[in-house]
C-alpha cells in the first residue's frame, strides 16, 4: 500500500455570498458626518486568491465604504447629515468581489433607516382660515376644520389642537374645537346684529419630549339671516284733517327700522287698500304720509290707514301699523229731498190747519251744517202763502183753507230746505197738491128739463110702438170719477109697465104699445143718482101725454143759456195755436189741391172740379160720382144749412146733380157713361117711433158723415134700431145719442116697398134733426133715376103732414064702415 498526498488545486468556482440578502442599519438623523457603521461580511468557499478580496458600495450622496486591509471587512462612513423628513429610508447595495479570474461577486441590500428626532414644529395648512356661518344655527353645527402637519414621526408628529382665548372675550365661548381633528363647532347662539364676524386663534402642539407648537387664525363671518321684522313708528301725526284738504297735505311722519343687513334690512313701505293717502320717502328711513285724493267725511268719516313695511329678505318679513285719521266736516253738502217732485193727494173740504204732508230733507253733514230749516219759496205758486204754511223745523205743511175740488183741482209750490252752515246751502223741491174729489155735489138736470117750477111735458102718439122715443134726460155732476157717474131710473110711479129709461143714457122709451086702458097722461118722476158714497140724487118730473094724432106732436125748443167765459190769457194762447194750426192746414190743403188739379188737367183737360155751394134758402148741389157725402149742420139756428162735400175727382161715369131754389132737379152729364148704375131699392125709410126723438133734438154736432154704397146710406157711428127685423129699412140714432148727437143710420131694405104704419112718413122723405127742412128722394118708374129729385124746405113738410092726416082719416072711416 502506498501512501501519498494529493493536493487539489482550487479553482474559482464559487462566488462570495452574504448571510442575508437584506440588512438594515438604524442611524439617527442627528448623526454627524464621518461616523462609521459596520457592514455585513461575505463568505467565499474558495481559498487563496479565489476568496473575498474587496467590497464595493452603490453610488449615493450620504455614505461611502471603507474596506480594511486584506479586503475581508468594510465599514459604512456617513458623508452628509441625514434628514428623516426628507429621506427617512436609504437603500444601498453592497457587493463582495473575490480574486479569481474572472472574479466572482455577491451582493446584499443595505437599508438605512433614519431615526427621527423632534426637530420639526407643527405647520398649519393655512395661516388664516375663513368660514361663513348663518346666524341662529343650532349648537353642534360645524364651522371649519383646521389642520396642521408635523414632519416628525411617532409622538413627535402627533398634534393636539386648542382655541386660544385672548383677553377673556365671551365671543370665544360660542365655539369649541376638537383637539384631535381640529374641527371647530358652534356651542352658543350667534347673532349677526351683535357680531358680524369673530376671529378665533387656534394652537397646534406635538407630543414630543420637548413639545413644539404652532398657531393660526380662523375668521368666522356670521351671515345675516332675515330674522328681524321691520319696525314702524309714527313720530308726528295730525289725527284730524278737514275734508277739503288739498292733495299733498301732510298727515304724519313715519320712521322705519330693520336690524338686519343688506337686502334683509332694505324696507319698502306701502299703504294697504284704497284710501286717499300716499307715502313718500323723505330721507333714508324717514317717510311722510300725505293726502292723495278727495276726502269726503260723509262717505268715510274715519280712515284707518294700514301701512305695511316689507323687507327684501328671503323669505321677506313684514309688519303693519294702523294709523287712524279722522276727517272733520265742512259744509259741502246741500240738503237733499228724497224726490225732487212730491205729489200730495188731499181730499177736498179738508179742515183748516190739518197737516197735508210732511216734507223731510236729509243733509249728510253734521252739527250746524246738518241743521235744516224749511220754508216756502217766494217765486213759487202765487197764492201758496195764503193756501199753505210750513213748519220751519218739522217740515209739516198745514192747510190755511179748505179746498174745493170743483174750484181748484191742483196747485203747485216749492219748498226750500236750508242748512245752518257758513255759508248755508239750499235745495228746493216742487210740491204738487192734487185735490181729490169728494161726493159733495148733487146731480144737476140740464135743459130743457132743468127750469125750477116749470111743468115738463111730452106728447106721444097713441099709435107709438114699443121702443118709441119719448124724451132724453140729461144731467151733469160737478164731481168727478164715480162721484160723477150718473144712473137714471123711474122712481114714480113704481112698477110702471109702460115706460122705461136707459140707466146710463137717460132716454125714456115706451115698453109696449098703447092700449085703451092706459091713462091719457102719465106723470113720471125721474131719479138721477151718482155713484158716490153716500150717493146724491136729483129728480125731475115729466108729464107724458098721449095724443090721438101724430100731427099734434110739436117739438119744443128751449133756449139754452150759454155761459160767457171771460177771455183769459190761456184762451188767447189757445186761439193763437188754433189759428196757426188752421193756417198750416189750409196751406197744405191748397198745395195738395194744386198738385191734384195739375195732374188731373193732364188727363181730363175738359173737366173742372165741382163747386158746391150752400144758399140761405136751403138750395144745395152735390155730385153723384161718389157714394160718400159730408153733411154739415149748424147747431145755433133753427134753419140748418146742408153742405155736401164730394170726392175730389169723380170717376169717368160721374153725373153732376144740382138742386136750386125752385126745388127742381137737373143733372149734367160731365163725362160719358159706359154703363148706367142700377137703381137703388126705393124702399128705405126710418121708423116712425124715431121721428119725435129727432124733432126733439135741439143741438146737433157741427158735422156728421154719411156713407152710401149702391142702395145704402150709412152713417159711421154705431146705431140702435127700433124697427123690426122684417122691415124693409131702418133709421136709428147712435148709441147714447142725445141732445148733442145727430148722426143717423139710413139703410135700404132688401125687400120691396111696405105699407106705412100710422104716424110714419113715406120712404122717400126724411127729416133733418133740428131743422124744419125735409129731404125727399123720389124715383121714376122702372127704377129710372132720371126722375130723381130732392126737395128742401117747409112746403114739402106741410104736404107730407096733410097727406098723412088724410090717410089716417080714410082708415078711420073705413073702420067705421066695416063695423056697420
Amino acid at each position: 500500500m502506498y501512501r501519498f498526498e494529493v493536493n487539489v488545486l482550487d479553482i474559482n468556482d464559487n462566488a462570495p455570498t452574504f448571510q442575508s440578502s437584506i440588512s438594515q442599519i438604524n442611524i439617527s438623523e442627528l448623526a454627524f458626518s464621518g461616523e462609521r457603521f459596520s457592514l455585513p461580511i461575505a463568505d467565499d468557499v474558495d481559498v487563496a486568491i479565489n476568496s473575498v478580496r474587496s467590497y464595493k458600495l452603490s453610488q449615493n450622496e450620504y455614505f461611502s465604504i471603507d474596506v480594511h486591509s486584506g479586503g475581508d471587512t468594510a465599514e459604512l462612513v456617513l458623508q452628509k447629515p441625514l434628514d428623516r423628513e426628507k429621506l427617512p429610508l436609504i437603500q444601498l447595495t453592497l457587493t463582495a468581489l473575490d480574486g479569481g479570474k474572472p472574479p466572482r461577486s455577491g451582493t446584499t441590500k443595505i437599508l438605512v433607516n433614519v431615526i427621527d428626532v423632534n426637530d420639526n414644529i407643527p405647520v398649519f395648512t393655512k395661516a388664516l382660515y375663513k368660514a361663513q356661518i348663518s346666524e341662529n344655527v343650532p349648537p353642534g353645527t360645524s364651522v371649519v376644520t383646521v389642520q396642521a402637519h408635523d414632519l416628525d414621526e411617532g409622538i413627535n408628529g402627533e398634534i393636539m389642537y386648542a382655541i386660544v382665548n385672548q383677553g377673556g372675550s365671551n365671543k370665544m365661548n360660542v365655539f369649541t374645537i376638537n383637539s384631535l381633528t381640529g374641527e371647530i363647532t358652534v356651542t352658543g347662539e350667534l347673532d349677526h346684529e351683535t357680531s358680524a364676524a369673530i376671529e378665533i386663534r387656534v394652537k397646534a402642539t406635538d407630543r414630543g419630549q420637548n413639545p413644539r407648537a404652532a398657531f393660526c387664525k380662523v375668521l368666522v363671518e356670521i351671515v345675516d339671516v332675515n330674522d328681524n321684522i321691520p319696525q314702524i313708528s309714527v313720530t308726528s301725526l295730525e289725527d284730524v284733517i278737514q275734508e277739503d284738504s288739498p292733495v299733498g297735505t301732510m298727515v304724519g311722519l313715519i320712521t322705519v327700522k330693520d336690524n338686519d343687513a343688506g337686502k334683509n334690512g332694505a324696507v319698502n313701505l306701502k299703504i294697504k287698500g284704497s284710501v286717499p293717502f300716499k307715502i313718500e320717502n323723505t330721507y333714508k328711513n324717514k317717510y311722510s304720509l300725505m293726502v292723495d285724493g278727495l276726502l269726503d267725511r260723509e262717505t268715510t268719516p274715519i280712515y284707518n290707514v294700514t301701512i305695511t313695511a316689507t323687507d327684501e329678505g328671503t323669505p321677506p318679513l313684514s309688519s303693519t301699523s294702523v294709523i287712524t285719521v279722522r276727517v272733520s266736516d265742512v259744509n259741502d253738502n246741500a240738503p237733499q229731498f228724497p224726490e225732487p217732485i212730491i205729489n200730495v193727494y188731499v181730499k177736498e173740504n179738508t179742515p183748516v190747519g190739518s197737516v197735508l204732508h210732511t216734507v223731510s230733507a236729509f243733509d249728510p253733514d253734521v252739527d250746524n251744517n246738518a241743521q235744516i230749516v224749511y220754508s216756502l219759496v217766494d217765486n213759487s205758486f202765487k197764492s201758496a202763502a195764503s193756501v199753505v204754511n210750513i213748519n220751519s223745523v218739522t217740515g209739516d205743511i198745514h192747510a190755511l183753507q179748505s179746498f174745493n175740488f170743483e174750484e181748484m183741482k191742483t196747485f203747485q209750490f216749492q219748498v226750500q230746505a236750508s242748512d245752518s252752515g257758513v255759508p248755508p246751502r239750499k235745495s228746493n223741491a216742487t210740491v204738487n197738491v192734487f185735490i181729490l174729489d169728494d161726493n159733495d155735489n148733487s146731480p144737476a138736470i140740464l135743459p130743457p128739463y132743468s127750469e125750477h117750477g116749470s111743468v115738463n111735458s111730452e106728447n106721444i102718439p097713441y099709435t107709438a110702438e114699443a121702443g118709441y122715443f119719448v124724451a132724453k134726460i140729461r144731467a151733469v155732476d160737478a164731481d168727478s170719477g164715480y162721484n160723477a157717474l150718473l144712473s137714471y131710473q123711474i122712481s114714480e110711479p113704481k112698477g110702471n109697465n109702460l115706460f122705461r129709461i136707459g140707466t146710463s143714457s137717460g132716454e125714456i122709451r115706451t115698453k109696449r104699445r098703447m092700449s085703451d086702458n092706459d091713462l091719457k097722461t102719465h106723470p113720471l118722476v125721474i131719479l138721477v143718482s151718482d155713484h158716490g158714497e153716500p150717493a146724491l140724487s136729483a129728480t125731475v118730473s115729466i108729464d107724458v101725454a098721449v095724443v090721438e094724432s101724430s100731427g099734434k106732436l110739436q117739438t119744443k125748443f128751449r133756449h139754452v143759456p150759454v155761459k160767457d167765459d171771460t177771455f183769459s190769457v190761456l184762451n188767447f194762447y189757445l186761439l193763437i195755436a188754433i189759428v196757426s194750426v188752421s193756417v198750416i192746414f189750409l196751406l197744405s190743403l191748397v198745395s195738395l189741391i194744386l198738385v191734384k188739379c195739375h195732374k188731373t188737367n193732364n188727363n181730363f183737360s175738359s173737366y173742372s172740379a165741382p163747386v158746391i155751394t150752400t144758399h140761405p134758402d136751403g138750395s144745395w148741389s152735390y155730385s153723384k160720382s161718389t157714394q160718400q157725402y159730408d153733411v154739415c149742420f149748424s147747431s145755433d139756428t133753427l134753419k140748418s144749412d146742408v153742405v155736401v162735400f164730394p170726392a175730389p175727382f169723380p170717376p169717368a161715369d160721374a153725373e153732376l146733380i144740382s138742386i136750386s131754389e125752385g126745388d127742381t132737379f137737373t143733372r149734367t152729364q160731365t163725362l160719358p157713361n159706359k154703363e148706367k148704375p142700377k137703381a137703388p131699392n126705393a124702399d128705405w125709410r126710418y121708423s116712425a117711433s124715431l121721428r119725435a126723438g129727432m124733432q126733439s133734438s135741439v143741438h146737433m154736432e157741427e158735422s156728421s158723415v154719411m156713407q152710401g154704397a149702391q142702395g145704402v146710406l150709412v152713417q159711421n157711428w154705431p146705431t140702435v134700431s127700433s124697427a123690426a127685423d122684417g122691415e124693409g129699412g131702418e133709421v136709428s140714432p147712435p148709441v147714447g145719442a142725445g141732445v148733442d148727437s145727430n148722426s143717423w143710420h139710413f139703410r135700404y131694405g132688401p125687400q120691396g116697398p111696405q105699407h106705412l104704419k100710422p104716424g110714419e112718413m113715406p120712404p122717400e122723405a126724411f127729416i133733418i134733426p133740428g131743422s124744419p127742412a125735409i129731404i125727399s128722394i123720389r124715383q121714376g118708374q122702372d127704377g129710372d133715376d132720371k126722375g130723381d129729385f130732392i126737395t128742401f124746405g117747409k112746403k114739402e113738410e106741410a104736404k107730407k103732414k096733410k097727406k098723412k092726416k088724410k090717410e089716417k082719416k080714410d082708415k078711420r072711416e073705413k073702420g067705421k064702415d066695416d063695423d056697420d
